[in-house]
């Protein structure tokens, strides 16, 4: 985080800043002028001027020196602590966040619309302050969590920041469009997001019944909107055969292409997770070669050197590795296609280009290595630190490998001679 510049605060600097807030909030940033300031504080433009240059530098220090977001994030703790649930939690903070936003509308307006003009210290500032609010709603969305000693898929700073910017884009749609019929109201916004939220993010235990349900908010009046229940997984891994056959492929394809295909199947990595990787992500020694997963600090993956059955990797090198040794270019970008990120789109076509006709799902891949780990004798609870899936999702995959163990073990006992009785009847143990 950079640290913020120590500015003498005199009283006059204070009225100014204080005035200009005011009215940004009132009548939008363009709207105000600087003499309207400088009359609302009581002191002469020429301090305005003499004290921070223009309109502009004075929105700058408004943005880092106020303490709005530090008494925001004070309310917050404060608000956290009488919350009875997580649900409770997300309604009682997106509601007060939209009243908020919806009473400065020319603020809103103008924060938005007129962003392209500033200079880039107003907009970096403005991002500071963005990422210190999120993480403050982060904070009072974990008390809830701890309260109610819940688990989740998501960590809960992406949980905050998939809230707050449904919120934010909802407030800008409605105050710079004079389409107004995406939502019935804002309450019916707000429990389609609700309920959004706690479907996706709150991994429900095993065995988890209706009596273990977080108990009604203080809203359970409001009707919320019913959302089909998602159906059970479909875990169908590709025959080793097929896997290897696509390297082939792969490999006449070219050396991204076979990195691709190695990552996706020796890593448990989605599709949208191995387009977003950097190069930064990929760490690799003579010991183990990792790649650290975008947009979740904690959790990091293996790149296999062995799939199913054959070996890809070795202690110095790997697809990947050499893959990113034959770049010359600057992208910071671990796959790319020209000067670009590779898209998900880009890396469904590579896919197709590998993968046998017709071409099985991408997410096969995720699945195969998936059931490889626990044929390979891992443990659920260590796959789903992994795979940041919870019990419950993997257990399709449990299943999955205990009948293939069990057809394993099946024909494996078939190829053995003997060890049959001269009636047929089954030896008692």
């Amino acid at each position: 985080m950079i640290a913020k510049m120590t500015v003498k605060r005199s009283p006059s600097r204070q009225k100014l800043i204080q005035a200009a807030l005011a009215l940004f909030t009132t009548q939008g940033i363009t709207e105000t002028t600087t003499r309207q300031i400088a009359e609302r504080a009581g002191v002469n433009e020429v301090t305005l001027f003499r004290q921070f240059g223009n309109k502009h530098g004075l929105l700058l220090s408004a943005l880092e020196e106020t303490e709005v977001f530090a008494a925001w994030a004070q309310n917050l703790a404060q608000e956290a602590a009488r919350m009875g649930n997580l649900e409770q939690a997300l309604w009682e903070y997106g509601e007060a966040r939209l009243e908020a936003l919806e009473l400065m509308p020319e603020f809103v307006r103008s924060l938005v619309g007129e962003s392209g003009q500033y200079p880039t210290q107003n907009r970096q500032a403005l991002g500071r302050e963005l990422a210190q609010a999120n993480q403050s709603t982060a904070q009072y969305l974990t008390t809830a969590i701890q309260q109610e000693s819940l688990s989740l898929r998501i960590p809960p700073e992406t949980l905050a920041s998939l809230l707050n910017s449904l919120l934010l884009g909802y407030v800008i749609l409605k105050l710079t469009s004079e389409f107004h019929q995406l939502w019935d109201s804002r309450e019916d916004f707000l429990a389609h997001v609700v309920s959004l939220l706690m479907l996706g993010a709150v991994a429900q235990s095993p065995g988890s019944d209706a009596e273990c349900a977080p108990k009604p908010s203080a809203h359970e009046q409001r009707v919320t909107p019913e959302i089909p229940a998602i159906p059970p997984i479909a875990v169908s891994d590709l025959p080793a055969s097929v896997v290897h056959n696509m390297f082939k492929q792969a490999r006449v394809d070219g050396p991204q292409s076979l990195a691709l295909i190695y990552v996706l199947f020796g890593s448990g990595l989605s599709a949208a997770e191995v387009v977003q990787l950097q190069r930064r992500d990929y760490q690799g020694d003579r010991n183990q070669h990792l790649l650290q997963v975008p947009n979740a600090p904690s959790r990091q993956v293996p790149l296999n050197q062995w799939i199913l059955g054959k070996r890809y990797g070795a202690p110095n090198k790997n697809p990947l590795s050499q893959w990113l040794r034959s770049r010359k270019d600057d992208q910071p970008a671990l796959f790319i296609l020209g000067d670009c990120p590779l898209a998900l789109p880009d890396l469904e076509a590579c896919w197709q280009r590998c993968a046998p006709d017709p071409a099985p799902l991408i997410v096969q891949a995720q699945q195969t290595w998936c059931i490889e780990m626990l044929l390979r004798g891992m443990t659920p609870e260590n796959l789903s630190l992994l795979t940041a899936m919870s019990l419950a999702e993997l257990e399709p995959y449990v299943q999955h490998a205990r009948v293939k163990r069990a057809l394993e073990q099946a024909i494996a006992l078939d190829r053995k001679p003997g060890g049959s009785t001269t009636d047929g009847a089954i030896p008692r143990p």
